[in-house]
């Protein structure tokens, strides 16, 4: 197939997984004219698609810019293009769902030069790792925001630092009001990725996410299967429990081939990542869920030398039983990238991160979470034509 042809192909495997209201929206903003093979294969000849395919997600925002996940970052994605701007959630101790990627606020947060918590820092145990810092659940929201955000790797994005203490950590409730309020000003749903964190963990605690999260979602009405939102979990069982409150699309996270999820090393239950990939298990995904996010090595492993090696089966595999791939995570710096796409001998330098998304997008993605929203649309509109 050519890769003209492709994404319309994909774009209609997205709209078969999500339902017609959450890929097919005739006239929403960004959107792009579906191919003629899709719409007439998808009983909706000529409308257009919401969410061009391949997709691009703000992952934290655009934080390859900003500290990650905070509003300046959010906003920055959203004027850069991107199609989807994602939030990870944890609780406060008093209930409240905050936008950190880690309970852990300590290289994310001014908390240490506040001696007011010193006596807060702690040692825990979190998905079996041993840390040592501040943790939300030992915070109210109002000391919480007493706080400042700032960037979590200030020796490789050291520009990121000059916006140190500029923004507080915001609220998912926060959240979705900008989202609203930037909704109403484009004249278009602002789609948002939204992730809960170390939820068997928070469970525990007497801390659980998930209804939290759905009573929000009911009250900014993106609770339904057409609503400009994904669920998203590294725990399949979130997933499960989200799918009983609301019908928001979800999309199950995957870590590397041999991992196990978390909820999965709780129960006892020994599947890894390589058996949720296989036939059954992509099976057993797609009976309550619409999509897969894993990580890059499962679309593309490493070799030995850190370059990229074979693509796998996972792309067809998936999209044989019904599922979207939005894998995660490029971002732009050699760190981070296969060794063959390095550039320099600086490791925080940039890197040839072109390359490392015309290579995943040629596998057939449907999209692709960046750190850096506006190079991965440039990539991507090579394969939206």
């Amino acid at each position: 197939m050519e890769r003209e042809q492709q994404p319309g192909r994909r774009a209609l495997l997205g709209a078969a997984a999500l339902g017609a209201g959450a890929m097919a929206l005739a006239g929403a903003g960004t959107a792009v004219a579906a191919g003629t093979e899709a719409g007439a294969a998808s009983g909706a000849p000529g409308r257009n698609r919401e969410l061009p395919v391949p997709t691009v997600i703000g992952h934290r925002g655009a934080s390859g810019y900003r500290p990650e996940h905070t509003l300046g970052s959010y906003q920055l994605a959203l004027d850069m293009g991107a199609d989807i701007v994602e939030q990870d959630l944890v609780p406060t101790k008093d209930g409240h769902l905050v936008c950190r990627h880690e309970n852990d606020i300590t290289a994310t947060t001014d908390v240490a030069s506040h001696p007011e918590f010193a006596d807060r820092k702690t040692t825990k145990t979190v998905d079996g790792t041993k840390l040592t810092g501040w943790f939300t659940e030992d915070f109210t929201l109002a000391e919480l925001k007493t706080l400042r955000a700032k960037e979590r790797i200030p020796g490789t994005r050291q520009h990121n630092t000059l916006y140190d203490g500029r923004w507080e950590v915001p609220t998912f409730e926060e959240v979705l009001q900008w989202a609203d309020r930037e909704g109403r000003k484009r004249g278009r749903r602002v789609w948002l990725y939204v992730e809960t964190k170390h939820p068997t963990y928070f469970r525990k605690l007497g801390l659980g996410l998930e209804e939290p999260l759905a009573k929000l979602l009911r009250r900014y009405g993106r609770h339904k299967k057409d609503a400009a939102l994904f669920l998203q979990s590294f725990e399949p069982s979130s997933i499960q429990r989200l799918r009983k409150l609301v019908d928001t699309p979800a999309v199950v996270l995957l870590s590397t081939i041999d991992s196990r999820p978390w909820d999965f090393v709780e129960a006892n239950d020994p599947r890894t990542v390589r058996d949720l990939v296989g036939p059954e298990g992509l099976k057993w995904i797609a009976s309550y869920a619409q999509g897969i996010g894993p990580d890059l090595s499962v679309i593309i492993p490493r070799t030995s030398d850190g370059k990229l090696g074979t693509p796998t089966s996972v792309v067809k595999d998936a999209h044989a039983a019904g599922l979207v791939l939005h894998p995660y995570t490029v971002r732009a710096e050699n760190t981070f990238l296969p060794a063959d796409f390095r550039r320099g001998s600086d490791p925080n330098a940039y890197g040839d991160a072109f390359g490392v998304f015309k290579a995943y997008f040629e596998t057939g993605i449907d999209g692709i979470f960046s750190d850096n929203p506006d190079t991965a649309l440039l990539a991507a509109a090579d394969f939206r034509k």
